[in-house]
């Protein structure tokens, strides 16, 4: 036996009021799935037109704000840190994430093991984890990085 069931209120609808339904539930959908703030134009920078400066923080480290805003979010920066550089621990209240594009980063995140990260490497440090890294080649590191929402850095006393 199959149990059987009705919509009668559906097969009655006329199909002028289930398109103009549809097409305002799209419309809708595409609105809220909108970023709230789009760039008037996009950003095409070869990075050897990229001007870093020196960070305020850690001297060994430069880095340039790319895209977005650091003080509302969300951002995307590139830095580059000098051989030897030492970022000591510290944590954003902004997910982080951290794209190796030339030399050698050596990462770590609390309650994880230090990774060395080549280029093409990927580190993501959740909200409020404190995290660190070195760039451990004999070359300048390059990365990029980027904040989900407004950059804030609060550094931490290091445990190591």
């Amino acid at each position: 036996m199959y149990a059987t069931w009705s919509t009668p209120a559906v097969h009655k609808l006329p199909v002028r009021w289930a398109v103009s339904i549809a097409s305002i539930s799209l419309v809708a959908v595409a609105i809220s799935a909108a970023p709230s703030e789009t760039p008037s134009a996009g950003v095409v920078r070869p990075v050897s037109g990229v001007k870093f400066l020196p960070d305020d923080d850690v001297k060994c480290l430069q880095f340039v704000l790319e895209t977005g805003d650091l003080e509302t979010g969300p951002s995307t920066a590139i830095m580059k840190a000098a051989p030897g550089c030492v970022v000591p621990p510290h944590y954003h209240t902004a997910v982080e994430q951290l794209m190796i594009v030339q030399g050698e980063v050596s990462t770590g995140m609390e309650g994880m093991p230090e990774v060395n990260l080549g280029p093409g490497g990927f580190a993501m440090m959740p909200s409020k984890r404190v995290h660190w890294f070195t760039c451990s080649t004999k070359e300048d590191c390059l990365m990029f990085v980027t904040f989900d929402r407004a950059y804030d850095i609060v550094w931490v006393k290091s445990n190591k």
